[in-house]
């Protein structure tokens, strides 16, 4: 099983439409939402936290 790498802190994001948010407590989570519920406006940011994510699990 992989470690989920827990924030200190949990990271609220909103996503798509206004008031709906996510609230964020590892990199397990962050990789998962980056891939599964973020908008369809991606692009080379997204592709970058996504990377990050990856790289750290």
């Amino acid at each position: 099983m992989m470690d989920s790498k827990p924030f200190e802190k949990p990271v609220v994001v909103e996503l798509g439409h206004v008031g709906k948010y996510r609230e964020i407590r590892s990199t397990q989570e962050a990789a998962e939402c980056l891939m599964t519920a973020w908008p369809l406006n991606r692009g080379p940011r997204h592709r970058d936290a996504l990377d990050t994510c990856l790289k750290v699990l």
